[in-house]
């Protein structure tokens, strides 16, 4: 059974840091597309970062590019999303996702996952 925990949000002031861990268990294939995803109230779930855990292009929304890194620790089997700059745009409920699957290309639509954690909140003040 295919489970994904996150962990390290928390509330932090604009311009600074936080560090977005999701450790993935119940599966072991090398090739999954991994996705960070996040919910404002009152808004859509957007794609912030994915790639493939596999090798291939990441993928960034246009609003984080620069500022937020996906990244992983295969020997944890866990997956990071680095926040840097933080602004009080970044605020919502943040959640990773996964789908095995060997494309080199991501997607960073919602609607391509299929397994989901619980999700940690952010929130950055002003």
């Amino acid at each position: 059974q295919v489970q994904l925990v996150e962990s390290g949000g928390g509330s932090v002031e604009a311009g600074g840091s936080l560090r977005l861990s999701c450790a993935v268990s119940g599966v072991t294939n090398i090739w999954k597309c991994m996705g960070w995803f996040r919910q404002a109230p009152g808004k859509e779930r957007e794609g912030v970062a994915t790639f493939n855990t596999g090798g291939g292009s990441t993928y960034y929304a246009d609003s984080v590019k620069g500022r937020f890194t996906i990244s992983q620790d295969n020997a944890k089997n866990t997956v990071y999303l680095q926040m840097n700059s933080l602004k009080p745009e970044d605020t919502a409920m943040y959640y990773c996702a996964t789908r095995l699957s060997t494309t080199r290309n991501c997607p960073g639509g919602r609607e391509y996952y299929n397994y989901w954690g619980q999700g940690t909140q952010v929130t950055v003040s002003s």
